[in-house]
């Protein structure tokens, strides 16, 4: 899986722009994923802030995660906008029965795919070498374009992870 995703965002949006993620537990099909696309495309056509358009971007990401940005220099988003937003999430998740607002779980990409693991279950991962410090995480806390670019896939060790995992020692042989 090669990690280019920074191509496919909207190159005319500001660094500040306010990043929303959405994270399924699964893998979408291809008939989901290109419903989704539609239902994105045909939200952000329409996405509004008090009466003014929202300078808005939709994509679904790795067929697993879904994003909505929205470039606030043109138009703030308000509260009820970002609650039309919600309600396109939780339609997409009663549609395609899936949870998209479960933070508990985590993806990491592991043996060439991305894999979701409950929180709950983050040591037993390490302890058992499922994942290391070098393993890819999905950071699903950037709030902006900017965060997104440089800390949406990064290492565990390098996320706020790192303070709630613990990696078994390595024990050296050399004396």
């Amino acid at each position: 899986m090669l990690f280019n995703y920074r191509e496919s965002l909207p190159g005319e949006f500001d660094g500040s722009s306010r990043v929303w993620i959405y994270q399924s537990g699964r893998l979408f099909t291809i008939s989901e994923a290109i419903r989704i696309e539609e239902m994105l495309k045909e939200f952000v056509g329409t996405w509004n802030s008090h009466g003014v358009p929202v300078k808005g971007y939709g994509n679904l990401f790795f067929g697993q995660f879904i994003i909505l940005m929205a470039d606030e220099r043109a138009s703030h988003v308000s509260g009820c906008s970002t609650d039309s937003s919600v309600r396109l999430i939780k339609e997409m998740e009663n549609r395609f029965h899936v949870q998209l607002f479960d933070r508990q779980l985590l993806a990491f990409f592991i043996k060439g795919q991305v894999q979701v693991l409950p929180l709950s279950q983050l040591n037993f991962a390490a302890a058992n070498g499922l994942i290391q410090p070098e393993t890819l995480y999905f950071n699903n806390t950037v709030l902006t374009k900017a965060e997104m670019e440089s800390h949406w896939i990064l290492p565990v060790k390098e996320s706020w992870l790192a303070s709630r995992v613990s990696f078994p020692q390595i024990i050296s042989n050399e004396s």
